[in-house]
């Protein structure tokens, strides 16, 4: 008995699989389970931290798959290419409205700054500190006289200073070009006759540019109605009128922060410390704020400030991080320097715009994902969905808007008929742009928000049918092709005019409100 229990054991362990193949097994499971079974599972039947895992997971996914799905990467390029068209003119506005506050100055040495290494303003190293640069150190007043300071003095070899120096000349050149073309900008349109067609000429162009963002936030968030143009004109000059003074804001909020230390000089030691890392984290928190006001208010629908900041936090650090990367990327831009002169500054503008706008479109994705991620159970069924299911769900969809306008109930949005329904929302969004097509449906604003729809029938309950919506939908679309029915094709024609006939004149036809 020992003897086969032994050669029992040893052929357990031939037939386990390998290391490989338990790696591959495993790898495996891990795919079907975030491809297929994460959507399926009732949240009510998990803890809060396994729903919160899996939400995580969920949205994550999303997002990869919206951005393949909506080629950001095409998004980015055309905004890339309108922000670059865009940008003489719309710093011309701003600057313009800087002047006529009397902050024009501070609002050019913020462009300076934001496009500049902070870390080449350091001036002061105190005892245990470890620092290396090749710029002018000057020691403030607020140092006190017994304190020790170590100036250290760097050489550094030629490689290095020659590609500080490329990367210094390309920066200033650039931004010293865009301010003089900013200012011709503006010198030309102060009079003469065309002075009113150039203004108009501005604020068309920085307007198109706002459109274009707003056209790439809607798609994201399936939205096809954009704003009308009345909304458009103040929502697009409020946004032009604040964005100069966030900046003297910013400014000031940073000069505030760097003086608020004078009164305590003798707890410098501390204070220096803890006011660097506050400036350190500031462009991050003003990066951050500016992208969840942007997730919030610019798609034409309503966006809850949760899923705004959750874009807005990643988007933020993201791009403080790509902008350190991008700063601080010294040899390749040194190459560019050598091969284009002064004219790298182009191509370096281009990558950084490019780059800027994936990530911000990115973030979108992230905000629509995180506030849409419980109404996209089987989404993945939906591209490949049946006729049939199809027409179920916009029966159903039908139904529900009916019934509640026959019950003298409130309408229902896309998001809760999706939500009562349990249908994924993209798939209602599609049902519901049909049903408005075909005329049975029509959008009324919400009393909390004009942006977002609720929807109402458009004809009378009475005379909505089965029979009859799906004979519209039958017959929705262009049916003229050089084909004649009455022809060689005429059995076929015959064949299926019947089974729809059958259909259409059906005895048993139920009202949709009755359902």
């Amino acid at each position: 008995m020992l003897k086969r229990k032994k050669r029992v054991s040893k052929q357990e362990e031939e037939d386990k699989p390998g290391l490989f193949e338990r790696i591959r097994l495993q790898i495996k499971e891990w795919v079907h389970f975030l491809t297929y079974e994460i959507w399926r599972l009732n949240p009510e039947n998990f803890s809060n931290k396994k729903n919160v895992l899996h939400n995580v997971l969920k949205v994550t996914m999303l997002t990869v798959r919206g951005v393949q799905e909506q080629n950001l990467g095409a998004s980015s390029r055309s905004l890339t290419y309108r922000t670059i068209l865009s940008l003489v003119p719309m710093l011309a506005v701003l600057f313009a409205i800087a002047r006529g506050f009397g902050f024009e100055k501070i609002l050019e040495s913020q462009i300076f700054d934001f496009f500049s290494n902070s870390d080449t303003e350091i001036t002061a190293a105190l005892p245990e500190s470890k620092m290396a640069t090749d710029t002018l150190i000057d020691v403030s007043e607020s140092i006190g006289v017994n304190q020790e300071i170590n100036i250290v003095s760097t050489v550094q070899k030629p490689d290095s200073l020659d590609v500080d120096s490329s990367i210094t000349e390309t920066t200033s050149f650039t931004i010293e070009t865009i301010i003089k073309l900013v200012n011709n900008s503006l010198e030309h349109a102060k009079g003469g006759v065309f002075a009113g067609i150039g203004v108009i000429l501005l604020l068309y162009t920085v307007i198109l540019l706002f459109s274009d963002i707003e056209n790439s936030f809607n798609r994201i968030w399936g939205v096809k109605k954009g704003r009308s143009i009345q909304r458009r004109a103040v929502d697009y000059f409020a946004l032009i009128l604040l964005l100069p003074i966030f900046a003297v804001l910013n400014y000031s909020l940073t000069a505030l922060i760097q003086a608020s230390t004078g009164p305590f000089d003798k707890f410098s030691y501390i204070l220096d410390p803890v006011v660097t890392q506050v400036l350190n984290f500031l462009p991050f928190l003003v990066m951050i704020i500016t992208l969840t006001l942007l997730y919030r208010f610019m798609p034409n629908t309503k966006v809850k400030w949760a899923s705004a900041l959750i874009g807005g936090i990643v988007g933020g650090v993201a791009i403080q991080l790509f902008q350190m990367i991008y700063l601080n990327g010294q040899l390749w831009i040194a190459k560019y320097n050598a091969i284009y002169g002064a004219f790298a500054a182009i191509p370096l503008l281009l990558l950084w715009v490019q780059m800027s706008w994936f990530i911000v479109l990115i973030g979108a994705e992230l905000s629509y994902s995180a506030q849409n991620v419980r109404k996209f159970s089987f989404d993945r069924e939906t591209k490949n969905i049946s006729r049939r299911f199809r027409d179920f769900f916009t029966i159903m969809i039908a139904s529900v808007i009916v019934r509640r306008f026959a019950e003298g109930e409130t309408p229902l949005t896309a998001d809760q008929i999706s939500m009562k329904c349990k249908i994924p929302i993209k798939l209602t969004n599609d049902i519901i742009d049909e049903l408005h097509k075909l005329q049975v449906i029509l959008p009324t604003p919400t009393p909390d928000d004009d942006r977002v729809m609720a929807y109402q029938p458009a004809l009378d309950i009475n005379l909505l049918t089965v029979n009859d919506l799906i004979e519209q939908i039958d017959k929705e679309g262009s049916e003229d092709f050089l084909i004649d029915v009455e022809g060689d094709f005429a059995r076929h024609w015959n064949a299926l005019m019947h089974t729809r006939m059958s259909v259409y004149e059906s005895p048993s036809d139920i009202m949709l409100k009755d359902l």
